[in-house]
Formats: C-alpha cells, structure tokens, sequence
C-alpha cells in the first residue's frame, strides 16, 4: 500500500459507499524514510493563528485526573452515555490518505486518525472496534457536531483556531502542520510567491482555501472543491497549477501520484485537533486524558513516524491546557 498509488486506483476505493456500521479499520503500514518538511514557519509570511476580531485562541481542558476504567464511565457523564449506547459516533475523512481514507485492498476506513479513534474507543470500551464511522467533507466538519443528529467527535485533519473555538470545542493539539504547495515534478515553482495568477486548488470550508483566497502579495486564483482527491485530479488534468494545504494531508497525495512535489516553506502554522459538541466538556477532557496516555506511553509519536515516516516533523507537541 506504501508508496507509488496512483490516484485511479485510490479513487475508486474512496467512492465505496459510507460505512455507516461499526468498523475496524485497516493495518498500520510499515514505516518508510521521508525528508522532513520545513518546521518553522518564516515570521514573514505566516498567517496570524486568528482574525484580531477574535482573539486568541482558546487553550482546551485539562484531563480529570487517570481514565476510568473502561466500561465503567462516570455515572451521567456523555461518557457513560456513549457507552451505553455501544458505540461511538465519529466523523472522519475517507478521502486523506495516510489520515483517513478507505483502504482499496480492505474497503475499510484507515489511517493516522483513524488509529487514534481506536484508542478513544478503547479507553471507553475496552476495544478498538466500537466506532460508528460517519465519513465527511471538510466543509461538514463543523455542521456534524452541531445537527439534530450529532456525531460525538470529529478527526478529521482540522486546525484549531479562535473562530472554531466559538461553535466547538477542541482537544489539545495531537499535531502541527503548515500549509505548503503540491505541483507537477516539471513545474518551475519554487514556493507559493511563484504562483501569482495561476489556479491554486484547496478544499472548501478549510483554512486552507481561506488563506489562499487572503494572500495579498502574490494573489492565486482560489479554486475550492469538496474532497483532496478533487484537487489533485484536477491538477493531473491540468486544470488547477497546484494544490495548497498541511503538509501533512500533501504527503499524501504526493504518494498517490509521484509524478508531484512538494515545494517551498511552510507558510502558516495548523495545530490539528479533535473537535467536540462545545457543551460536552467531560468528554473533551476525557479525550484529552486519551491524548496525554499516548503522549506519555510514546504511542502518539510512534503513530506519527508508522504513518509518515521516520524524522518527521510532526510528532506531538506538549499539551497546554486552560486550567
């Protein structure tokens, strides 16, 4: 599965129908070498983590002491309530390779966040495997959390910032990424300054497009589309010049088609988060207590470097917490 994917053979995996049942998800892959990508942001050109009319962005909270013991949540927690309903609802990407995407050997859910769910599912269950996976658009992320039908928990590549602060509620940040650019291995681009004028392809209802779409010294056309793999189709095409967003979703889609490459710096700074219903703060702090276990037992960095590869720049950072 590693490496050399073209994205015919991924896409077709990813238009299977949504699993709506509980699942397992796949393997993780083997470990592979990878240059690590830049991880600091140039003070120049990084986009300010939040809107002045905002503020700054909200810490999360801080873990209730040890985990319960599984099964055996808090009496009329939201843990309890999941539990006892048997399964967790989760909205996840199926799109993301290396983070969350449908395995075409499989036809199940796997990746980097997928493996993270498994372990909140164990820390309530006692098994990994008591996920109902509800998979999502980038511009959906939000909306889930908040409809008459709500999913619990959204992972799904998803930067912490003051404006989302004021519909959900985060985790700590379990990694950092940067927003950089993807082009064909003939482009002469260097960096996102040299493509002024030019159709740069991002996601709806990200940051990514947002920043794109607010870059005043050298202007790209924006050009938003639901899912990743929309983007890079349109760049095997020819229709878009690049696709711009973390670096982290890029790899990805870099190993998907080898005939791209990654280039220039990063130029902004995305802490990843899981976002939470903004009421359910027991259940934020319980995933955060899942977050410190695995920052403690080293299973957060190893997930990490199984997924992209050793010396990567993006294992967790330490926590920082409200209270």
């Amino acid at each position: 599965m590693r490496g050399g994917l073209r994205y015919g053979t991924v896409a077709a995996a990813l238009a299977a129908v949504l699993l709506t049942g509980c699942s397992s998800g796949g393997g993780t892959p083997e470990r592979e070498q990878r240059t690590a990508a830049p991880g600091q942001v140039p003070q120049s050109s990084a986009r300010p983590a939040d809107a002045t009319r905002c503020g700054a962005t909200p810490r999360s909270y801080r873990p209730a002491g040890a985990l319960p013991q599984p099964g055996h949540m808090p009496a009329k927690s939201t843990m309890a309530g999941i539990v006892a309903r048997g399964r967790l609802i989760a909205g996840v990407d199926q799109n993301s390779y290396l983070f969350g995407y449908r395995n075409p050997l499989t036809g199940q859910l796997d990746g980097y966040e997928i493996e993270l769910l498994k372990r909140v599912s164990t820390a309530l269950f006692g098994r990994p495997d008591r996920i109902q996976f509800r998979t999502i658009t980038s511009a959906q992320r939000i909306p889930v959390l908040l409809q008459k039908d709500p999913v619990d928990i959204v992972i799904d590549s998803m930067t912490i910032n003051c404006e989302r602060w004021q519909s959900v509620a985060f985790s700590s940040d379990y990694m950092d990424a940067g927003q950089r650019v993807l082009v064909p291995k003939d482009s002469t681009a260097k960096s996102i300054d040299d493509l002024g004028g030019r159709k740069v392809c991002a996601a709806s209802g990200t940051t990514s497009i947002d920043t794109l779409r607010g870059l005043k010294e050298h202007p790209v056309v924006a050009v938003g589309v639901k899912d990743w793999t929309d983007c890079l189709m349109l760049m095997q095409l020819g229709q878009v010049d690049a696709v711009s967003t973390d670096d982290t979703i890029l790899i990805g889609l870099q190993r998907q088609d080898p005939n791209t490459k990654l280039i220039g710096p990063r130029f902004t700074a995305e802490p990843h988060g899981i976002a939470m219903q903004p009421r359910q703060v027991d259940f934020v702090r319980f995933v955060n207590g899942v977050l410190e276990q695995m920052r403690q037992d080293g299973s957060l960095e190893k997930l990490a470097r199984d997924w992209l590869g050793d010396g990567t720049t993006f294992g967790p950072p330490p926590a920082v917490y409200r209270d």
